[in-house]
C-alpha cells in the first residue's frame, strides 16, 4: 500500500485535488447551461466517480507488501472494521446530498457564489471538528487565521453576488417587454440547436441583456422569476453536508473515538475511499432516479429509457466524475499525512471554479466597477487563505492503537 509520508507530497495532492475538485463543478454547469437535464448528467458522474474510487483502490491500495497495521486493500475487506466502514459511508452520502444539491443550487445562485458559499461552511464547521479530531496536530496559530480569511472572502464573495445581481436588473430593464417574457429574441437559436446542444451562446455577447435572457431560454433549469431564497437554500444545506463528509472520513481512518476492537487494524485511506465512494454512488443512483420520475424545482420529467439514449454531453459528465472522484482521492490521502485540517485548503476551490465561470460562462463582463473590486478582492483573500491553511499542515505520526 502507497502512503504519502512527507508534507511535500501531502501539499502535491492538495494542489491537485484543489483543480481537480474546482474544475468539475464548472462541467457540469456547462451542461445544464446547453440545456442537458441534469439528473441524466448526475447518473454519468456517479458512474465514473465510482471508478475512480476503484482504481485508486486497486492501484495506490494494492502497491507494496501487506502488513498487520498497514493491511492492502483487499486485504482489509474481509476484517471486523465495520464501526469504521460505516462512519465511512456516512460520510459518503453527506458528500453525495451536498454535490446533488449544489447541482440546482449553480443555476440560481451562480457557480463562483456557491462554491463561496459551501465552501466557507465547510471551512468553518468542517475543518474545526477535522483540527480537534486530529489532535490538534494543525499549528493553532496558523490554522485559525486562515480560517478568518475565508470568512472574509465569504464576505467579499456575498457582496460580489449580491453587487452582480444588481448588474444583471439594470441591463434587464432595458429590455423591451417581449423580450423579457421569452416571447422573441433579438437572437434566436433553432429547435435542433436546443436539442443538440450545439447552439452558440457567444451569439449575443457575454454579459450583454440579450446573453441573459438567451441563456435563461436554453438551459435546463429555469431562474427567472424565482426567489433568490431557493437557491440560497439549497446552497447552506449543500454546505452543511460537505461540512461533515471529511470528518467522517477522518474519524473512519483514524478510529479516534475507539469504535474498532483491540487488534483490528484501522481503515487505511484507499479501503475507506472505496466504502464511502460506494455510498455516495448508491444514494445519488436512486435519488435521481426518483428525480427522473418526480423531478423538482418544475424540471421536466424523464424517463430511465430517456437517460439512455441521451448521449448529448455524456462524455463531459463522465470526465466530471473522475476529476471528482480523484480530486478527493487525492484530497485524502494528503489529509492522511498532513492532517485533514490542513487538507481542507481544497476548499479554496472558488478560486478555480471563478476561473472556469469568467472563462467559460461570461460571468462579471460588462459589470460595475465596484462588482470587479470586490471580485479581486475575494479572490485574492482566497489565494491568502490557502496559503495560510497549507501553512498550517503538520505530520500525522503513525500509529497502531
Amino acid at each position: 500500500m502507497y502512503l504519502v509520508e512527507s508534507k511535500g507530497g501531502a501539499i502535491a495532492c492538495m494542489l491537485l485535488a484543489l483543480a481537480f475538485l474546482g474544475t468539475w463543478p464548472a462541467i457540469l454547469t456547462l451542461l445544464e447551461r446547453r440545456g442537458r437535464l441534469p439528473q441524466h448528467t448526475y447518473l454519468d458522474y456517479s458512474i465514473t466517480n465510482l471508478l475512480a474510487a476503484l482504481i485508486i483502490a486497486f492501484t495506490f491500495g494494492e502497491i507494496g507488501k501487506s502488513t498487520p497495521d498497514m493491511p492492502n486493500f483487499l486485504t482489509q475487506l474481509s476484517q471486523n472494521n465495520w464501526p469504521s466502514v460505516l462512519i465511512a459511508m456516512a460520510g459518503g452520502i453527506a458528500l453525495s446530498l451536498g454535490n446533488l444539491a449544489t447541482q440546482y443550487a449553480w443555476a440560481f445562485v451562480g457557480l463562483s457564489v456557491t462554491e463561496v458559499v459551501t465552501s466557507s461552511i465547510t471551512v468553518v464547521i468542517g475543518t474545526t471538528l477535522n483540527y480537534f479530531l486530529d489532535g490538534k496536530i494543525n499549528k493553532a496559530k496558523i490554522l485559525f487565521p486562515g480560517v478568518a480569511c475565508f470568512l472574509i472572502a465569504v464576505c467579499l464573495g456575498s457582496a460580489v453576488h449580491s453587487s452582480n445581481a444588481a448588474d444583471n436588473k439594470v441591463k434587464l430593464q432595458s429590455l423591451s417587454d417581449d423580450v423579457k417574457q421569452g416571447e422573441k429574441q433579438r437572437t434566436t437559436i433553432s429547435d435542433k440547436q436546443l436539442e443538440d446542444g450545439s447552439g452558440s451562446l457567444t451569439k449575443a455577447k457575454a454579459g450583454t441583456a440579450d446573453f441573459l435572457v438567451e441563456l435563461e431560454n436554453r438551459r435546463s433549469i429555469k431562474v427567472f422569476g424565482k426567489s433568490m431564497f431557493i437557491g440560497l437554500g439549497i446552497t447552506f444545506f449543500a454546505g452543511v453536508c460537505f461540512s461533515l463528509f471529511s470528518p467522517a472520513f477522518n474519524l473512519a481512518t483514524n478510529d479516534q473515538w475507539h469504535f474498532l476492537k483491540k487488534g483490528v487494524p484501522h481503515l487505511v485511506v484507499y479501503t475507506a475511499f472505496f466504502y464511502f465512494s460506494v455510498s455516495c454512488f448508491v444514494i445519488a443512483i436512486i435519488l435521481n432516479i426518483i428525480f427522473l420520475y418526480r423531478p423538482v424545482l418544475n424540471l421536466p420529467k424523464t424517463t430511465f429509457r430517456a437517460y439512455l439514449n441521451d448521449w448529448n454531453g455524456r462524455g463531459w459528465a463522465f470526465l466530471a466524475g473522475l476529476l471528482c472522484g480523484f480530486g478527493n482521492g487525492l484530497q485524502f490521502m494528503g489529509g492522511q499525512a498532513a492532517g485533514y485540517a490542513a487538507a481542507d485548503a481544497v476548499q479554496a476551490l472558488p478560486l478555480v471554479s471563478t476561473f472556469w465561470g469568467i472563462l467559460l460562462f461570461g460571468e462579471y463582463r460588462k459589470s460595475s466597477r465596484r462588482t470587479y473590486i470586490l471580485l479581486v478582492g475575494m479572490l485574492s483573500m482566497f489565494i491568502v487563505a490557502v496559503g495560510i491553511l497549507m501553512a498550517s499542515s503538520g505530520h500525522r505520526k503513525s500509529s497502531s492503537d
